[in-house]
């Protein structure tokens, strides 16, 4: 059985929902995990924001106007009148939940409810193509069986026992449709797996159930070896492992949501980027096997702060290591790079909410100095000590911007470098002539 997930611009109009057609309905018994309609999500985000604040007014404008797109969508998507009727009362409660009753206030998880709107639209909407259309699909509600635990992460137990049983009931269906990114909390409230989490639902779900395939289908074909917003002549890559995609993931490119790989991973079932507008491209395939090769690609992070700490009594004392790290934990931020010297410790991170506090508590235990605007380059390929030296053809291409931080050796797939933001799109030109 195969996962197909279809992000936001692959269902962006009732002409891209309706080339899905022949995709969808292969013959092959599979799930398919929706996004929602492309625009959803950000229309969504600014209607919570105004419900939060108490400006319903202007809350209820922005959910009118998107009412009105999706009554155009119905239209064009559904051919007779009571089918586009049909639609129209079944995805009435969706937007009506947009917003809450005034005289009962705003309760916690008010916006988490909201934003999950989108994906059950848009996921109900195209179910009801399906059947109108002749495929026998089967709306599996995420809400039923999609959990994350008390930090965030899946609750593969939960998952599991849960998506059985909704399997189970649509077994007369080859096609089970359902929604990505959102899910229920520890409490069994609406949450959601944060932006871009419907690869990671699709993911999750593979795992699950034991996959043989995990699609990705998006209007991309497949991870290029550069920004081709940046680069001219990029190309795609056809092959990548696991660890490879991940590092690609995480800093920068955009095809794929980072927490993606590892439940593909657990299981070693194959993720497969797809363009949904060239059905027949073979994408990439991303895998446990590896095509080895020097130089795979580039990527490029941005809005990175470095953080450096000076301390000559402290540094190498022992457990001022642990300090450091234990600040991080305190206040939820991931930490990317890290750098030592006898003297100073820098590291890097990409959330910026609780700098002040972070920097407050840094500086009990040496000088702190912050930089913001920062990029992370991330060349991912074979960098085995024993295989590659030391990568000359990168540092040469680098040599004329000013290097804050390197890491290299922590990954047998990557090397790290930060430069600064301004400087990254030259860096990634530079590198593309020298490495490919």
């Amino acid at each position: 059985m195969k996962i197909l997930k279809f992000g936001g611009t692959s269902v962006g109009s009732s002409e891209r929902i309706r080339s899905l057609l022949p995709i969808i309905n292969s013959g092959e018994r599979k799930i398919v995990v929706f996004s929602a309609m492309s625009g959803t999500t950000n229309v969504l985000t600014d209607v919570a924001d105004a419900v939060t604040r108490g400006d319903f007014r202007s809350a209820a404008e922005m959910r009118d106007e998107l009412k009105e797109r999706y009554r155009r969508v119905i239209g064009e998507l559904f051919s007779t009148t009571d089918s586009q009727e049909m639609a129209e009362r079944a995805v009435e409660p969706h937007f009506r939940s947009m917003i809450p009753n005034q005289e009962m206030g705003v309760s916690g998880g008010a916006d988490k409810i909201i934003m999950a709107q989108g994906e059950l639209i848009t996921t109900q909407l195209i179910n009801m193509f399906l059947n109108e259309s002749g495929v026998n699909s089967y709306h599996m509600p995420a809400l039923n069986y999609m959990r994350v635990d008390k930090d965030g992460d899946p609750d593969y137990y939960y998952i599991s026992e849960n998506i059985v049983r909704e399997m189970a009931r649509g077994c007369n269906s080859n096609t089970i449709v359902t929604e990505g990114y959102i899910c229920r909390n520890a409490f069994g409230e609406t949450d959601n797996l944060k932006r871009g989490g419907s690869d990671y639902t699709a993911s999750i779900i593979g795992s699950v159930i034991g996959a043989t395939e995990v699609q990705i289908w998006t209007d991309i074909s497949g991870f290029r070896n550069n920004d081709p917003r940046y680069v001219d002549n990029t190309s795609i890559i056809r092959e990548l492992s696991f660890d490879e995609a991940a590092e690609l993931a995480y800093f920068g490119a955009k095809i794929l949501h980072p927490s993606t790989i590892n439940p593909a991973r657990m299981k070693g079932i194959p993720v497969v980027l797809k363009n949904s507008m060239e059905p027949d491209d073979p994408g990439t395939v991303i895998s446990s096997a590896s095509v080895t090769a020097e130089y795979k690609a580039v990527a490029a992070k941005d809005s990175i702060t470095v953080i450096r700490i000076t301390s000559g009594r402290m540094l190498m004392s022992y457990g001022f290591m642990r300090k450091v790290f234990e600040i991080f934990e305190l206040y939820r931020t991931p930490i990317d790079m890290v750098a030592t010297s006898e003297v100073s410790l820098s590291l890097t991170v990409d959330m910026h909410d609780n700098m002040e506090q972070i920097k407050g508590e840094l500086s009990r235990l040496g000088n702190v100095e912050i930089e913001h605007d920062q990029t992370i380059i991330c060349v991912v390929g074979d960098f085995r000590p024993e295989v590659t030296g030391a990568a000359p053809e990168i540092f040469q291409a680098l040599n004329r911007f000013p290097v804050k931080m390197i890491s290299y050796g922590a990954s047998p797939n990557s090397i790290s470098i930060i430069i600064d933001s301004k400087d990254k799109e030259m860096a990634l030109r530079e590198l593309h002539q020298s490495i490919f």
